[in-house]
């Protein structure tokens, strides 16, 4: 038989001294089974996973700020659903609908609060029903413990087609302990249950008839639905927006629906500088663009509150005036009369300009006047300078109406479209060879045959380089370019001018 050797103790004598009893201590003598066991013995971490992952971790950071959010938002659109777990602070901060949607005069969450105030109390003694251990038990404490959302918002698309799809809040379910009650899944069956009769008949019948397969368009808003709201959050966190930075026809698109969404949630003073950052990163590219579609451009830049865009869409809608008047009617009133002061300011320019050119004369060697009995050929060259100026800056005269009998209404002609005339100016602006050339002007002296030779024509260029150099010098108020695109020194090809000076208390935001 084997035999258990006990442990023996060495007991300090009760008559030692103090100090002696220190420097001995309590010595157990152990089998060196139990000893290697006692060192070797592992710690199991209590959070470690048993699927062999690491512990998941509530997400604490956009889009789902799980444990400061406060504010759920749920956008879905075309079977697609995004949820946001944000801050109130920041949302109020950035749209005036969220702060007053938030408010405590029109919502609900000071209810919402007290209820969950209350809920924490019973979350310490009460525990779900049908936990099987313990380590079940720690996790959903741990999971009711997470700040709930005191706001809850959902995309509504309302009961008309027409209708702009809009964030509304709804409440949110409460138990009778008034803790929030999230819907959660059903239960995982094994087997799922026996159909009823009929009922693949009825989903057949159900499917041939009605389903129809998503159209690409309705695709298309949808996603577009999808990235407008996730674009305003994202900005409104100071991320930069998901914008098409390489077609600049998609880019003004993406930053016009956005505008848009911005414009309904009260939230322009923070998404309009980032669309302006956007757009102003294409420069050349943006500048013929708003060249080719200036009204859009005026819009968008009233919109996003850009100085730059606004401004150059402006000087072209002015020099265009009224072309783009039909583009322009569901503008503020505010942006439709700066353009017609603009324009007005415009035209009394050109009205000084003009009654300058036809002023303009030669003199003598005297310094007389030219006149027919002074000086007849310098006289012609006022004269023909003059006929050009009138008939390249009056309107065609209406034609004549058409009648078909003696009986007949006579049908009233169409008015004449208004007259443009900034390419006369800007020929003006050149000079030289630009109007009126050689060959016009000896087309001119041969209508009088003893007026025709060489030394008159040599002359009659030299005085008429003259007068141009005086017009030139008296359009210059007019060929002053106020836009970024440069135009070159023919102006481009435009037919328009831009010589519209837009101030710091001409933008109607300030």
């Amino acid at each position: 038989m084997t035999t258990v050797s006990t442990p023996f103790y060495d007991l300090p004598s009760p008559t030692r001294s103090r100090p002696d009893a220190d420097t001995h201590t309590l010595s157990i003598r152990r089998p060196s089974s139990v000893a290697s066991r006692s060192t070797a013995t592992r710690r199991h971490r209590s959070n470690r996973s048993h699927n062999g992952g690491a512990s998941y971790a509530p997400q604490n950071e956009f889009p789902n700020f799980a444990h400061t959010g406060d504010v759920e938002i749920i956008v879905a659109a075309g079977g697609q659903e995004k949820r946001y777990m944000l801050h109130r602070l920041i949302l109020a901060r950035s749209s005036g609908f969220f702060d007053a949607s938030t408010s405590e005069q029109w919502s609900r969450a000071q209810a919402q609060a007290q209820g969950q105030s209350a809920a924490q109390g019973y979350n310490g003694a009460l525990g779900r029903i049908g936990e099987e251990d313990e380590g079940s038990q720690v996790g959903n404490s741990s999971a009711n413990t997470t700040q709930k959302a005191f706001w809850r918002y959902e995309l509504d698309f309302g009961n008309q087609s027409d209708e702009m799809p809009m964030l509304v809040q709804k409440p949110l379910q409460t138990s009778l302990f008034g803790c929030d009650q999230t819907p959660r899944p059903p239960p995982v069956r094994n087997k799922p249950p026996a159909p009823s009769n009929g009922f693949f008949r009825s989903i057949s019948a159900m499917q041939s008839a009605i389903h129809m397969p998503p159209t690409t368009a309705q695709t298309g808003q949808d996603n577009d639905i999808i990235r407008d709201y996730d674009n305003i959050f994202r900005i409104f966190y100071n991320y930069p927006p998901s914008l098409d930075a390489i077609d600049i026809t998609e880019a003004y698109i993406q930053c016009k629906s956005l505008l848009n969404l911005a414009d309904m949630y009260d939230a322009l003073e923070v998404v309009g500088p980032r669309i302006d950052h956007h757009l102003l990163q294409f420069q050349g590219r943006l500048w013929k663009q708003i060249a080719k579609y200036p009204p859009s451009y005026l819009k968008l830049g009233y919109l996003a509150r850009s100085k730059v865009i606004f401004a150059e869409a402006l000087v072209h809608v002015v020099g265009q005036w009224p072309q783009g008047a039909p583009q322009l009617r569901n503008i503020p009133d505010i942006i439709l009369e700066l353009i017609e002061d603009k324009v007005d300011e415009l035209q009394d320019l050109k009205a000084k300009v003009e009654g300058r050119l036809f002023r303009l004369t030669l003199t003598t060697s005297r310094g007389e006047r030219v006149s027919p009995w002074n000086s007849y050929l310098d006289w012609n060259v006022v004269s023909l300078f003059r006929q050009w100026l009138a008939e390249n800056t009056t309107p065609p005269p209406p034609p004549l109406p058409k009648t078909s009998g003696p009986d007949s209404r006579q049908s009233q002609p169409p008015p004449p479209p208004p007259l443009n005339n900034g390419r006369i100016y800007r020929l003006l602006g050149l000079g030289g060879s630009a109007y009126l050339g050689h060959d016009e002007l000896k087309r001119f002296l041969r209508l009088r045959p003893d007026d025709y030779s060489r030394d008159n024509t040599k002359k009659f260029e030299r005085r008429m380089d003259e007068l141009k150099g005086m017009a030139r010098e008296t359009v210059k108020p007019l060929m002053r370019n106020f836009l970024e695109l440069d135009m070159g020194r023919d102006g481009g090809g435009m037919g328009y001018l831009t010589c519209t000076r837009v101030d710091e208390a001409d933008f109607p935001w300030d």
